[in-house]
This record gives C-alpha cells, sequence and structure tokens, in this order.
C-alpha cells in the first residue's frame, strides 16, 4: 500500500484511533494515580587530605591524595554500615538492603565532591536520609582511616552542601507517563486500524476492486438514506432532491458512451452479486439520464422473480415481458411512456411465471432485444448473479452487464464469484458501478473522492444591494 492507502485508513477509523489514544492516557492517569509518591534530595560532601591547607606544594599533594581516596569511598557509600548508621540515627524500622537501594553515591568527573541522592516516601523523609548517609559515611571513613574519633583519619570526608527539601515527587513523572499512554494508545489506534483494513474484505477502494476483479470501476454513486424510505426512487424526475446522485449518474452514462467508441453498446444489462445492491434504482436512473441527453431508451424490467421497475416509475402492474415472450402481445401494447422523460419507453416485467430461466433464454427473447435495440438504446434490469443464472443468460445476448455492488457490503468473493459466473457464460463485463458511497464522515476516507456537492448545488440567491 502507498502513504495515501495508509492515510484513508487512518480517516476511515480515526474515531477507533482516538478512542485508544484516550483510552492509554486515561490508563496511565489511573496507573499513575495509584503509584506511591517517592521525593528525592541530593547532599554533598568534599574529600580532603588533612594538613594539606599549607604551601602549594602540600596542599597540591593534598589534592592528589584526595582524589584518590574518591572512588574508594564512592564505594563505601554503598556498605551496609552506613545503611546501619542511618537506620540508627534516623530511627528507621527497615533492613539496611532495603535502605541502600534508595541511596545513589556518586561523583562529578574531576572533582572531589561526593553526592549523595536519597528518595523518600515524603520530602523530610528523603533530606533527612541524604544528610544521614552523609554523617554514615564521615563516621565508616574514620573508622577505617582513623582512630575512629572524628576527623582522625587523613583524607576524611567534609560534609558541605545540606540537603533541600524537595517540593515536588520525583516519581511517578505524571506528564511522561501520560505521553507514554497516547503514544501507545496511538500506536494500538493505527494497529487496529490496519489490521481491521487487512481484515475487511467488503468492497471500500476501487483500486482494490480493479485490482481483485480485473474489471474497472466505470462509476461511482453516493449513499443516499431517502433511497430507503423513498416510495419514487428514481431521483432525475426531481433532480434537485439529490444532485450528487444526478451528477454521478451523468458520470456514469458518459463513461458508458465512450466504452467503445468504434463499437458502443446498445444493449446492457444491470445486474448486481446479491439483492439489495441498488441495481433497479441504478437501471431506472441511467434509462433517465441517457433519455435527458437525447437517446432513445428502452428500459426493460427482466427481474422475473422480484421485479421493481412498475413501483420505481408508479406505473400500472398489468401486461408486460412475459406476455410479449409468451406471444399474447406486441411490445407495442406493453410498452410505457414516462411523462417526464419523452425519450424513455418502459416494458414492465408482467406476469411472474413459474420458468423465469427458459423465458429469458429463449429465441424470442434473443429477438426482441435484437429488434429493440435496432431503434433504441436498451437497459435491462437482471435478478443478481448468485442466486440464480437469469443475468448471465441475459448478458450472453446483449453486449454486456454493468456489475452494481454496494459499498461496505458486498465482499470481494461475492464480487468475483459474480465476475466468474458471466465468464462462463461468454458474457462480457462492461463494468463495476460502485453504489452507496458516503459522502462524509470516516467510512468516506475509504474512497478517495467525497461527494461534497459543490458544483451540482443550486447558488444561493444574493441579497439585493
Amino acid at each position: 500500500m502507498e502513504l495515501r492507502d495508509y492515510l484513508r485508513i487512518l480517516r476511515a477509523h480515526w474515531i477507533g484511533i482516538v478512542l485508544l489514544t484516550a483510552l492509554g492516557v486515561a490508563v496511565a492517569f489511573a496507573w499513575t494515580m495509584l503509584q506511591p509518591r517517592v521525593y528525592t534530595a541530593s547532599a554533598s560532601g568534599y574529600v580532603v587530605a588533612s594538613g594539606s591547607s599549607g604551601d602549594s606544594g602540600s596542599s597540591l599533594v593534598g589534592d592528589q591524595l584526595a582524589r584518590s581516596k574518591v572512588t574508594s569511598y564512592i564505594d563505601i557509600g554503598s556498605w551496609r554500615s552506613v545503611a546501619e548508621h542511618a537506620i540508627d540515627e534516623l530511627g528507621l524500622d527497615t533492613t539496611p538492603e532495603a535502605l541502600v537501594v534508595r541511596v545513589d553515591v556518586t561523583n562529578p568527573l574531576d572533582t572531589v565532591v561526593i553526592h549523595v541522592t536519597a528518595q523518600g516516601d515524603s520530602p523530610e523523609a528523603a533530606r533527612d536520609l541524604a544528610e544521614a548517609w552523609i554523617s554514615g559515611m564521615v563516621t565508616e571513613i574514620d573508622d577505617i582511616e582513623g582512630d575512629g574519633t572524628p576527623g582522625s583519619a587523613a583524607v576524611t570526608l567534609v560534609p558541605g552542601d545540606s540537603a533541600r527539601l524537595p517540593t515536588a515527587p520525583s516519581s511517578p513523572n505524571l506528564r511522561l507517563n501520560l505521553a507514554l499512554g497516547a503514544l501507545i494508545g496511538l500506536a494500538l489506534g493505527v494497529g487496529y486500524a490496519v489490521l481491521r483494513r487487512v481484515l475487511d474484505r467488503r468492497v471500500r477502494d476501487p483500486r482494490d476492486i480493479e485490482r481483485e476483479s480485473g474489471v474497472s470501476v466505470v462509476g461511482t454513486l453516493p449513499l443516499d438514506k431517502g433511497l430507503a424510505t423513498a416510495g419514487r426512487r428514481i431521483h432525475f424526475a426531481d433532480p434537485s432532491t439529490s444532485p450528487q446522485i444526478s451528477e454521478a449518474t451523468r458520470e456514469l452514462r458518459t463513461n458508458l458512451q465512450f466504452m467503445d467508441v468504434d463499437n458502443p453498446p446498445r444493449a446492457i444489462v444491470i445486474t448486481s452479486p446479491l439483492p439489495g445492491d441498488g441495481k433497479s434504482t441504478l437501471a431506472g436512473n441511467l434509462a433517465v439520464s441517457l433519455g435527458a441527453a437525447g437517446e432513445h431508451v428502452i428500459l426493460v424490467d427482466a427481474d422475473l422473480r422480484r421485479p421493481m421497475v412498475a413501483e420505481l416509475f408508479d406505473l400500472p402492474q398489468g401486461a408486460g415481458l412475459t406476455d410479449i415472450l409468451a406471444g399474447r402481445a406486441e411490445v407495442v401494447d406493453v410498452v410505457h411512456n414516462v411523462s417526464h422523460s419523452p425519450n424513455l419507453a418502459v416494458i414492465t416485467s408482467g406476469r411472474i411465471p413459474p420458468n423465469p430461466s427458459e423465458l429469458l433464454g429463449s429465441k424470442r427473447m434473443r429477438d426482441l432485444i435484437r429488434t429493440l435495440s435496432e431503434h433504441a438504446f436498451v437497459i435491462i434490469d437482471a435478478p443478481p448473479l448468485l442466486p440464480v443464472t437469469d443475468a448471465a443468460i441475459l448478458s450472453h445476448v446483449t453486449d454486456g452487464a454493468l456489475v452494481v455492488v454496494s459499498a461496505g457490503k458486498t465482499t470481494y468473493d461475492m464480487l468475483t464469484k459474480a465476475v466468474d459466473n458471466l465468464e462462463k457464460a461468454n458474457a462480457r463485463t462492461l463494468g463495476i458501478v460502485l453504489n452507496r458511497v458516503p459522502r462524509r464522515g470516516a467510512g468516506s476516507g475509504y474512497y478517495g473522492y467525497q461527494y461534497q456537492g459543490e458544483y451540482t448545488s443550486a447558488p444561493k440567491a444574493e441579497a439585493p444591494s
């Protein structure tokens, strides 16, 4: 995947990413609040040789002697005996082993200064422990280097800067923990988004559709929630109700007209992998769009199992295609003219027969399609490809089929199987139409193009000057 593919994935799942990031911050905050507060205080001492305050030569010798002892004194700072001195001085209820790990003794480079950093559960405890530790080191040095009396060692540790009372805990670090929590949550959110994308087998991206099926996407239609409840769902009757669908259908019409300029299709089948993908609505809108462009169009409802065209155009449920194929009527007897589209004629399904596949595969059906296509552009609304073979049979005797799929619903397995069914019938797949593409919101991030309607919406009237 390219960088823009990842950006689309992040846009599509931004809510999950934000929630997981917020969850990471919340967990980090809760964990921080549950941790005990630790305060840190520092005290320092100066290693000096006794009797080195005279001439410069003596001072130089004393300084060299002091430097030679610093490393040893740092090691003394980790002894249990020093910890025992601090326990006795402060009256602590702990063990030397537990106390040693709370103290760190260091020496800045090229100096004879020793720093003692101590941790405590309160500012006073940290301060007192640092000063008691310096005192314990002095006592231990006098016992080792001298005769046990204070200042008897030739090189001793002189307490320097006393420990200051800390004003804030050194641990836990709230800001650092929140930042780490946010970072971990963000990583989990991105991983969640990418995993969802990898495991998601529903059609979303036109490029992925073309790569999986080997068929070009010739049109994308935006999601219109009104289609689910509207009784009349042919939007070209009133283009202002859904300008985005109108414009998308015009774009599909243009792509269809320029699909093969040397041998343009004259009879096409509109089908889908499964019911509910919007094939009948697309067939009606495309027929109206072609008629509006000056093309003579005949829309035939060949879905002899669940016919929808009569309902879409508010036409009477009477004689139709099955009556023509049965020889009970002629085309002129059953064809309906659409008032708002003079160039469009509609042939409804007629009575639902017990043998739809045999009727649609008959010689009379082939002859009818050939006769109609000589005088007009023929659009055939056919049943879905996966449940029955009707659409594959019709596609074989026409110029090809447009396969309508629903964004976020149809899977790649369904689409591949539908295209394979057409190929097995030696039918031509003219293209795929991606229907119900989200116009905005998280889901629209998959598609790269969002329907905004800036060019199709009616301009606002300007206020009079």
